[in-house]
């Protein structure tokens, strides 16, 4: 029955559109019908297509998902709840949050571990050391960012106190990120970005404002940090609307990227390496789902700029020190690269200021 109502109801609103029957309003508003029949039709499509870059991050199978309108950018018209499957697992997303394709639907974590991740960065520093060996699943390096007032924060201060490492501004580093991917860009006719770690999606945005991408896709762990970044992607209106780029949020986890080989043509991660606890299982993840010729382009710390905050902390064994990756030099990341996957001729490492590393590599 719901089925042949749809085609009815189709077959009378493609059939009106056409000027089958069109009165004198009709063609008064007829860019606001084209509208409205584009709305319906979004609102109709529900058969499930396999998306040709997300895969089940547990057993890259390929996933279904029941719609092929962007996930924020074009369904402004009601809540959308999407379920996106593979032969093994289920998992979920909204069109006001984001994709979780962390685990599978069901396997959330306790309420007594939520919270004790959102307290844990407003504690003193040295209280926060002790508390962080009672609670197993707390890691430092991966939940600091989980807390929403360190999303809250994160562009509100936070990120512009990298400037004394050396870093560029946003403009700058998404600037140079997009010059360096123009040439895999190029030669592809599917130019999916990824925005690694993209935290509240300061760079996403720039990204996908560009209209130099068919999709972009930002991806992190945190939940908070999502949330941050898809109200501050609603509060701009060209990005909603954009018909060149589809703009997706996801949760995952870098060590296990829920995507297809070879489907990414270019992946950013800004002034974020320092923060992925397993570091080989990241750097292998990022080359398996990079295209032949795909670029990774990053920022990242030298340990020397984590020096005046373990002083500051009391020592090596500060938060600072459990929170964060420590890079001794330009040659331990080029090994880390190589381990990964990336050939040494491939990859070219500089470093700005006094500590920021800038890496640039093809696969």
């Amino acid at each position: 029955m719901m089925t042949r109502f749809k085609s009815l109801l189709l077959s009378l609103w493609l059939g009106h559109s056409q000027g089958l029957s069109v009165s004198p309003v009709t063609a008064i508003n007829s860019n606001q019908l084209q509208a409205e029949k584009s709305k319906l039709l979004d609102l109709l499509q529900a058969t499930p297509k396999e998306d040709p870059v997300l895969a089940d991050p547990l057993t890259k199978e390929s996933l279904t998902i029941s719609t092929t309108s962007p996930f924020l950018g074009g369904s402004r018209y009601s809540r959308q709840t999407f379920t996106l499957q593979s032969p093994s697992n289920t998992y979920r997303g909204t069109s006001g949050t984001f994709l979780d394709l962390l685990q599978p639907a069901g396997e959330d974590n306790s309420t007594e571990s939520s919270l004790f991740k959102t307290v844990v960065p407003l504690i003193p520093p040295p209280l926060r050391s002790a508390m962080a060996g009672m609670n197993d699943e707390y890691i430092p390096m991966r939940d600091l960012f989980t807390s929403p007032s360190v999303s809250f924060a994160y562009e509100r201060g936070w990120r512009q106190g990298f400037r004394a490492a050396g870093f560029p501004g946003p403009d700058q580093e998404a600037e140079m990120a997009m010059a360096y991917f123009a040439p895999s860009m190029a030669k592809s006719d599917d130019k999916v970005l990824v925005d690694m770690s993209c935290a509240t999606g300061l760079f996403t945005r720039r990204f996908a404002a560009s209209g130099k991408y068919s999709r972009v896709l930002g991806c992190d762990y945190s939940d908070s940090m999502l949330l941050e970044a898809g109200r501050r992607i609603r509060a701009e209106p060209s990005l909603l609307t954009s018909k060149s780029t589809k703009l997706d949020l996801i949760r995952l986890d870098v060590g296990r990227i829920p995507m297809k080989d070879n489907s990414v043509d270019a992946l950013h991660a800004g002034a974020a390496m320092h923060c992925w606890p397993d570091l080989d299982a990241a750097m292998s993840e990022i080359y398996r789902v990079l295209k032949p010729g795909g670029r990774y382009f990053a920022t990242t710390f030298l340990s020397s700029y984590f020096g005046n905050l373990q002083r500051a902390e009391g020592g090596a064994s500060g938060p600072s020190k459990q929170a964060f990756q420590y890079f001794g030099s330009v040659e331990e990341i080029r090994f880390l690269l190589v381990s990964g996957g990336f050939q040494r001729e491939n990859i070219v490492i500089e470093v700005l200021g006094n500590a920021c590393v800038v890496i640039r590599c093809e696969k």
